[in-house]
């Protein structure tokens, strides 16, 4: 029974168990309750519901006193969350119990300082399962939404409000839905992009796009616009209009904290198409072609990469590792990369790069010019970049050219 097991991450996650600076000590306990968690779901699913209640309930108050500002804990715990909320929506749990539940689950919400549980409230009707819970709690907020979304004074808030939207979408009361947000003076995303699925599960999906459009705001472009472009491209995908969708959304909706993984995400979504395609429509549409030259090079398309290489914005010291790693297996490659890398250190590139970098340029420069016979070559390009353009503050980087030039060292920095 869910009553006999003993959690260990209950003690862990005890009030005020983390100091200002725990937030790493944090996110390694959220993973091992996330762990315990799943590992249960495989053999006690009832359990295992009961050990994601009892983890959301540990959020905040385990979490308080923690500084949040880096976004890494937030991003943990949403993380988490997605880990664990489908299993206690899978929990088989009798009307009786998930009641329990869901009034220990609201009481955590209304508790909650920084929303950490607002991925709860937006599948609230899933959490809930039974039609006549979700009517609960759908009526018990209805009013309070529709009182402070119609009051003369913009901005009101109902804590765990998105409760409702969820419970009425889910429970199929779509005329209630769209006559509540009717009543709402914005339109902010959070809280529409409940009657843009009401729409789209009513099979309206010119309706559903078009509602959705209309709660852009060109003020705020920024988190809302990524969440539009994502919603309305997976409406495209499920109807089988995969042109349209990467037409209309699919070039900007891609996801990571490199070029690389949106490049990964984006041709991960469209299997069926050409991945070059993909990459130079990437570039084209978002431009900064000096940023994609670690997708270039990573995807095969190094001719791509040569041309990421050589714009303004490449990072010198991304193409320097890029001409020591690529040296001995592909020369000819290097040799371009490292050129590349050299023009930019004295154009004006990187945040404040040292002598070392330029002379880790030349090194890796002649090292993948020695494996293809293109030695002179190299100094010759070498002597050229002294003739070309310097930026202001960057005169003595030439000057340090010109030194290993003049000194007669290049084959010494080979290898460096």
């Amino acid at each position: 029974m869910a009553g006999g097991q003993k959690w260990a991450f209950k003690t862990k996650l005890r009030a005020r168990a983390f100091g200002w600076r725990g937030s790493q000590a944090a996110i390694a306990r959220l993973k091992e309750a996330v762990s315990e968690i799943r590992t249960v779901s495989k053999i006690d699913p009832l359990t295992a519901g009961e050990g994601a209640l009892a983890l959301m309930e540990r959020l905040w108050p385990a979490f308080e006193q923690i500084d949040t500002s880096s976004g890494a804990l937030g991003s943990a715990v949403h993380q988490a969350l997605d880990e664990v909320i489908p299993i206690l929506i899978a929990a088989p749990a009798d009307p009786k119990t998930r009641t329990k539940w869901l009034e220990r689950l609201y009481q955590a919400v209304l508790d909650d300082g920084v929303q950490y549980l607002f991925p709860v409230e937006e599948r609230w009707g899933e959490i809930a399962v039974y039609p006549e819970l979700m009517n609960e709690y759908a009526d018990l907020l209805l009013p309070s939404l529709r009182r402070v979304w119609s009051s003369s004074t913009p901005g009101g808030y109902v804590v765990g409000g998105t409760i409702g939207l969820s419970c009425l979408l889910e429970v199929g009361r779509y005329d209630d839905l769209m006559d509540l947000l009717g009543a709402s003076r914005r339109r902010f995303w959070s809280d529409h992009r409940f009657g843009a699925e009401a729409l789209a599960r009513q099979g309206l999906l010119d309706a559903a796009i078009a509602y959705a459009e209309g709660c852009r705001d060109p003020k705020l472009r920024s988190y809302d616009e990524r969440g539009i472009d994502r919603f309305c491209e997976s409406l495209l995908l499920r109807s089988g209009q995969v042109d349209e969708a990467y037409r209309r959304y699919g070039l900007r909706t891609g996801a990571g904290t490199t070029y690389l993984a949106i490049f990964r995400d984006t041709a991960r979504r469209y299997p069926d198409r050409d991945k070059r395609q993909i990459l130079l429509d990437l570039i084209q549409s978002r431009g900064d072609a000096g940023k994609w030259f670690a997708a270039a090079k990573d995807a095969g398309f190094l001719d791509i990469a040569l041309e990421c290489a050589a714009a303004p914005s490449a990072e010198p010291g991304t193409l320097i590792r890029a001409a020591r790693d690529n040296a001995e297996r592909k020369p000819d490659f290097a040799v371009q990369v490292a050129l590349s890398a050299l023009r930019s250190l004295l154009a004006g590139g990187g945040y404040d790069p040292s002598v070392t970098d330029l002379h880790a340029a030349v090194g890796h420069l002649m090292t993948a010019a020695a494996r293809i016979g293109r030695e002179d070559w190299a100094r010759e390009q070498i002597r050229a970049l002294m003739t070309g353009p310097c930026s202001p503050g960057r005169e003595h980087m030439r000057a340090a050219l010109d030194a290993v030039l003049e000194r007669g060292t290049l084959t010494r920095l080979a290898g460096c």
